[in-house]
């Protein structure tokens, strides 16, 4: 069984070494100590974020904190190529089952678009309270999946801001139902950005695909079946690391 791993400072992981002290407190360290409950004894993970996890064994636990000595430091590098999730905003949690899931498959960064048939509109503080929602979800899905690395969760994009993302970008697909060449058979790069392209419920506008397109996207398709805004971007990074960092 892997270890249950928290989010840690930062600077403190950064600074861990094997024989040290480790002490996880604020938020992680309440849910260490109330929720999950470690007791003395017990070893955990605790990780930065950005590649670097120790393996901790709890030795004074409090109500909001839970201190360990440091038996193990890793330091993993950054997968290639970097899988960048488009995500256009979907109502109900449809968007945030995406990222979810996305996080559990690796993704690197997801990026929120607002596109033109997205029912749901992010704008003032209910784009701020939105976006943090989505860092959240982010962040649990790091800490389930025992990922080191977390996601980056990047504010809301319109159509110019995704057309610079794609012309900066190693590689652009598309998810079209309309497309016919399969993801499966493009062949993908082995660095940069992979950019991976999903469109709300009512699904991308002629004009938005023609646009992407212009910009070096490339429009294909996963298979027969029309997937929901929640799974098509999963079931692409799905297909994207069997290829690459699956292998």
């Amino acid at each position: 069984m892997t270890h249950q791993l928290f989010l840690g400072d930062p600077a403190a992981v950064a600074g861990a070494v094997a024989g040290g002290v480790l002490v996880l407190e604020g938020d992680e360290g309440r849910h260490a100590a109330t929720v999950v409950r470690v007791r003395p004894g017990e070893r955990y993970l605790v990780a930065d974020g950005a590649g670097r996890g120790v393996l901790c064994e709890a030795e004074q636990v409090e109500r909001t904190r839970v201190s360990g000595r440091v038996i193990e430091v890793t330091d993993e590098p950054a997968p290639t190529p970097r899988l960048v999730l488009v995500q256009a905003l979907a109502k109900g949690d449809r968007d945030e089952q995406a990222i979810e899931a996305a996080t559990e498959l690796g993704v690197d960064e997801v990026v929120p678009w607002q596109a033109e048939r997205s029912v749901v509109v992010w704008r003032g503080e209910r784009a701020a309270k939105s976006l943090a929602k989505w860092a959240a979800v982010v962040a649990r899905a790091t800490k389930q999946s025992r990922r080191l690395r977390m996601p980056l969760t990047s504010s809301v994009a319109d159509l110019p801001a995704l057309v610079s993302r794609v012309q900066a970008a190693t590689l652009t697909v598309v998810l079209h139902e309309d497309a016919s060449e399969p993801l499966a058979r493009v062949d993908l790069p082995g660095e940069g950005d992979v950019l991976v392209v999903v469109g709300p419920e009512g699904g991308i506008s002629p004009r938005e695909l023609d646009t992407l397109v212009a910009a070096g996207g490339r429009p294909v398709r996963l298979g027969a079946t029309i997937l929901r805004s929640s799974s098509a971007g999963p079931a692409a990074l799905a297909v994207i690391n069997a290829t690459t960092r699956w292998r």
